[in-house]
């Protein structure tokens, strides 16, 4: 063997120990497990608000029932639902039928009406004078509240709260001038029955049944002529500017919510969030079918609206509403989103993103609204966690952030 032949052999050796290191890297590199694509998130701090959302509707708080003080005949109806009304115009009229109307037990039955309908007039008046002297309070405590909060010796939420029940006096004068109202009516009506009854009346031949406030006709109950007996219900009335919202929540949900909690009403077709507060929780609950077919113990929420009258003009009487009332909230909260963490056991972990490797993280839960939950514990602001852990999601796999 020459040398030139003893070279190119000795030659060939670092050739094919080169592609033997290339196969077992090739070999390796593909039994290595690509890192799984994971959405992460950060651990920050800020607002956490928790509510009960729910839907609901609107209703007219003050809403009179016009209903026909004595039998008779009645003329058919001009008005319709949605026309404007003021107090004293006529809505209805009824013709007198001669037989029951001169029935000494039905003036003796007309005579009591007019006793009781004017003790109620009386009532009504009085409520009017408390709700006049609750407001000269109210108003002076609110301007006494402004002053010194622009003296700066007042917190803003005290001032706040004076200046809620000034508006609240308002409204409760404003629907006590309505029951009085409402109370003379029944009151001028009950004479006029009497006085038909009696044969006293100069006008032998209706009964002009008249609104007895400003407002609109809600609904309209008897639309033809007839005849009608005494209390049959006629035409709804009431102040489609004075609206409340009534939602009906689960029983669970109303022990967490209080009187005077602030409360946002979305989805009822206007460009924004309307601001309100809860009026009133019910005391009692009642049984609902839910869609599924559930029995369901719900409580109804009383929901008052703070935004001015312009704000939500295009509501009506009976509208569907959506209300979210807050029930927690916190300005500085440690929170991550709520789809994070999971149950390992008995305890709530999250995965934690360190170098590259997903680590599992006991944590402490807090409060959560469905979308982001309180760390009490077990995580720090700043770190990155996994959002929508996958089954592929395993303690040390690698990750890769999409």
């Amino acid at each position: 063997m020459n040398k030139t032949s003893t070279r190119k052999k000795w030659g060939r050796w670092p050739m094919i120990g080169l592609a033997a290191v290339f196969v077992v890297v090739v070999v390796v590199v593909a039994w290595i497990p690509n890192p799984v694509d994971v959405e992460v998130a950060e651990v920050s701090r800020g607002r956490l608000v928790v509510t009960v959302d729910e839907d609901g509707r609107t209703r007219v708080i003050d809403r009179y029932l016009i209903s026909a003080p004595i039998a008779g005949n009645l003329g058919r109806i001009e008005l319709d639902a949605g026309d404007p009304i003021e107090a004293g115009q006529v809505l209805a009229r009824l013709v007198p039928l001669p037989p029951p109307l001169l029935d000494a037990r039905a003036r003796a039955e007309a005579q009591a009406r007019v006793d009781a309908t004017f003790a109620a007039s009386r009532q009504a008046q009085a409520a009017v004078n408390r709700a006049h002297v609750a407001l000269e309070f109210a108003e002076k405590e609110a301007a006494r509240a402004r002053a010194v909060v622009e003296q700066g010796g007042l917190a803003l939420s005290d001032a706040e709260r004076a200046i809620s029940n000034e508006r609240r006096s308002k409204e409760d004068l404003r629907s006590a001038n309505f029951g009085g109202r409402v109370a003379e009516h029944e009151l001028k009506l009950a004479r006029f029955a009497l006085l038909r009854l009696s044969g006293k009346s100069d006008d032998g031949e209706q009964l002009e049944i008249i609104c007895p406030v400003d407002g609109q006709v809600l609904n309209v109950l008897q639309q033809s002529e007839g005849v009608v007996q005494a209390g049959t219900p006629v035409v709804e009335v009431g102040d489609p500017a004075a609206l409340e919202i009534v939602i009906d929540v689960l029983s669970q949900d109303a022990t967490q919510i209080r009187r005077g909690a602030p409360a946002e009403i979305v989805r009822w077709g206007g460009k924004r969030p309307l601001r309100a507060h809860v009026k009133v929780v019910e005391p009692s609950a009642f049984t609902k079918l839910s869609a599924l077919g559930v029995e369901e113990q719900r409580v109804n929420v009383i929901i008052e609206l703070d935004e001015p009258r312009e704000a939500w003009a295009t509501l009506g009487d009976g509208y569907r509403v959506e209300a979210r009332i807050s029930v927690w909230e916190d300005e500085d909260v440690l929170r991550v989103p709520a789809s994070a963490v999971f149950r390992r056991e008995e305890e709530w972990a999250a995965f934690v993103v360190e170098d590259g490797r997903a680590i599992v993280r006991k944590v402490e839960l807090g409060e959560s609204n469905g979308l982001e939950t309180e760390v009490v514990s077990g995580l720090e602001e700043g770190e990155t966690v996994i959002a929508y852990p996958s089954d592929s999601v395993r303690e040390g796999v690698s990750v890769r952030a999409r």
